[in-house]
């Protein structure tokens, strides 16, 4: 029997093929940045059908829709308690920033969350050793203070390191004072000077300001320099009308 080869079916079964590339284009996982395109429409649009696609991507184990997700459930006092579990599935997933996330809302507590420092601890530390500059710092604020776990100065001293050579000010900060006093590391004038002036540098204004009482004064690593103090206490004024609680 010959099967003859009519136009009309060549172009049903062209037709059946490009449906069937669309919705296999379709299925594709987005990208991070589109999924936190998606996010930020969902947060300050509140945009209804974008949060309905964070909801499915999370679903489908999406690390990245989950936290964006949770990000926006933690706008929700009601939706709390699920915010947690959604940055806890991603940190789970290998989302960094989720993790870091997880614990800032396990060290403080909110609405239908005790805090727990002790828990946050470990997200904190999660992140930080992959390179979250932010959670290094909680990290090392948590062991010098006696926050939820036992205090540690060599503890402290470590993770503020990883947090100041990540580039975070706070830290540098911190850690000029550790240098200073030979807490949990051996005492080093010089260094401290050192990472007073970069916090400096990177217009952390307590850093400024403290930076401009010692070269007022004078010290073993420098002279008295009124000068350099004047400007030094006007630039940390002038910084302190920006955000840098960001640090």
């Amino acid at each position: 029997m010959q099967v003859k080869n009519y136009p009309g079916v060549a172009l049903i079964g062209l037709l059946a093929g490009v449906f069937l590339f669309g919705c296999q284009l379709q299925q594709e996982k987005p990208t991070s940045a589109q999924i936190e395109t998606v996010g930020m429409k969902a947060m300050q649009q509140a945009d209804a059908s974008a949060e309905r696609k964070l909801m499915s991507w999370s679903a489908q184990n999406m690390p990245v829709a989950q936290r964006e997700l949770a990000l926006l459930y933690q706008t929700r006092p009601e939706q709390r308690a699920q915010s947690l579990t959604l940055f806890e599935q991603a940190a789970r997933g290998g989302d960094v920033d989720a993790a870091y996330q997880l614990g800032e809302m396990l060290r403080v507590g909110v609405v239908g969350v005790a805090a727990a420092p002790a828990a946050a601890a470990t997200w904190y530390e999660m992140a930080a050793k992959q390179h979250h500059a932010r959670a290094a710092l909680m990290l090392g604020m948590l062991y010098k203070n006696g926050d939820g776990v036992a205090r540690d100065d060599a503890q402290a001293a470590q993770w503020l390191k990883v947090a100041s050579d990540l580039g975070n000010p706070h830290a540098m900060f911190l850690l000029s004072y550790i240098y200073r006093d030979g807490r949990g590391v051996a005492q080093d004038s010089a260094q401290a000077r050192h990472l007073l002036e970069e916090a400096a540098e990177h217009e952390y204004p307590p850093a400024i300001q403290e930076l401009a009482m010692t070269v007022q004064l004078g010290d073993a690593l420098s002279p008295k320099d009124e000068r350099r103090a004047g400007y030094l206490l006007k630039e940390a004024a002038e910084h302190r009308h920006n955000n840098w609680n960001r640090f």
